[in-house]
């Protein structure tokens, strides 16, 4: 290159300028290296200059967690650690799944580097959520691949690294170049020292209980609860058994037509005297039970505290702090006080997802779809339209709205309500993969 050719300018935002950073993957330890230190700490200089300004729990929460991996990958752990870690209170303060899942990653990988692997993981289990961007969850993938390498956990690796590449279906030729680097450094270490132990499933990683399963005894004709390995707990004496929930069951005896609640032990905490005659599952700390069997549901908690009055004739489980009811007809929510956030005047509300999927209420994110006279829409979680009823066909896409107009073609609207794509797609699917286009020079800094 001639000596009086202009260099190229360096981009002058910080946060962009992290993101350009091409990361050398150092083949055996899986860690980034930076190409440049000195420029490295540049930018983590920017970012503190920026995080002077910053005043809201985005910025924020944005700004000291990329700081965090500025910081981590100039060796500065402790640093790192303090920055991810206030990075995720004020991204949990947001209510915002994408953001607390990044901010989650980033600390996990912190901890990763400092050897804290429990933690790592469960924090990567906890980011990888399924209503995120499949781009983002195989980052996490991928990431998580890398905790199980440093433990030996090889087979558990290679399983992250696959999901990876089956979630992006060959279309980041960077992750694919990456997984490769990884998947040698496997075969390496493999050789010497095999693959490790089995692969941990998902409630193991994240520490959740393992509560007794509900069996049943053909020659009593009752039910019990056994544990994992199959041994018996809570003795063959019901003729109905719902499985446990947050350590808590219903189970009804055969001489009772109500039902009562014990806890992992066998002991009853709400006895059958109280005259429930229908009971939910236990959520979030609440249970739906009706003293008819058909309709006047109410909440109650686990000691038997009415927290939210009978007067619904359909109830769905709290999900995210939220719970859909029906009343005099009309589909609403409400929330663990019983206040009613979302007014009952839908024909339905819940939240089909564009993968197919359908969850009973709202998302992380806090949104939901709600129908009303053939016409869908979508409310938030404090009960405000984001986009009215207008649409036949409406399904929630990580990062959008997939819609379909009278002729059945699909577009997209943001997660404002404002149009995004047109409606010119024949499918979801298609639709879908314009979206992704858009996204193609997007990647998260973990």
């Amino acid at each position: 290159m001639p000596d009086d050719e202009p260099t190229p300018a360096r981009p002058i935002d910080p946060e962009q300028a992290l993101a350009a950073i091409d990361w050398r993957l150092h083949p055996e330890t899986l860690r980034e290296e930076a190409p440049d230190p000195a420029r490295l700490r540049e930018i983590r200089d920017g970012l503190t200059g920026k995080l002077g300004s910053a005043l809201d729990n985005r910025s924020r929460a944005r700004l000291l967690s990329l700081r965090s991996v500025a910081s981590r990958i100039l060796g500065a752990l402790d640093d790192a650690v303090a920055d991810a870690r206030l990075a995720l209170t004020y991204a949990e303060a947001t209510g915002e799944l994408r953001r607390t899942s990044l901010a989650r990653a980033r600390l996990a990988e912190v901890l990763r580097w400092r050897g804290e692997h429990a933690e790592a993981d469960r924090l990567f289990a906890e980011a990888n959520s399924p209503e995120l961007p499949d781009r983002l969850r195989a980052v996490l993938h991928e990431h998580a691949g890398r905790s199980c390498y440093d433990q030996g956990r090889l087979t558990e690796a290679c399983a992250h690294f696959e999901r990876a590449l089956d979630l992006r279906q060959g279309a980041d030729a960077a992750l694919h170049t990456r997984t490769e680097v990884a998947l040698d450094a496997v075969a390496a270490r493999a050789a010497s020292d095999g693959f490790g132990p089995p692969p941990r499933g998902r409630e193991e990683v994240l520490g959740t209980p393992r509560y007794p399963a509900a069996t049943f005894d053909d020659t009593e004709q009752l039910w019990g609860y056994a544990d994992a390995d199959g041994e018996m707990v809570i003795a063959h004496r019901y003729a109905e058994a719902q499985p446990f929930h947050e350590g808590l069951a219903w189970v009804r005896r055969p001489e009772a037509s109500r039902w009562a609640l014990i806890d992992t032990t066998g002991a009853a905490l709400i006895e059958a005297n109280n005259g429930y005659r229908a009971v939910g599952a236990f959520a979030e700390g609440l249970s739906w039970v009706s003293m008819d069997g058909k309709g006047r549901w109410m909440a109650v908690d686990k000691m038997n505290i009415v927290k939210i009055p009978p007067g619904y004739e359909e109830v769905r489980p709290f999900r995210n702090g939220l719970a859909p009811v029906r009343q005099n007809g009309g589909w609403g929510a409400v929330d663990r006080t019983g206040a009613v956030v979302v007014p009952t005047r839908y024909h339905r509300l819940g939240a089909p997802l564009a993968d197919g999927r359908h969850l009973d209420g709202f998302t992380a994110d806090g949104l939901a779809v709600v129908e009303l006279a053939g016409r869908r829409g979508v409310v938030d979680r404090g009960g405000r339209a984001v986009v009215a009823p207008a649409y036949p066909t409406l399904v929630i896409h990580p990062v959008a709205f997939l819609v379909t107009t009278e002729t059945g073609r699909w577009g997209a609207l943001d997660r404002r309500g404002e149009p995004l794509i047109d409606p010119v797609h024949p499918s979801r699917a298609a639709v879908a993969a314009e979206i992704d286009r858009l996204l193609a020079d997007t990647s998260p800094v973990l």
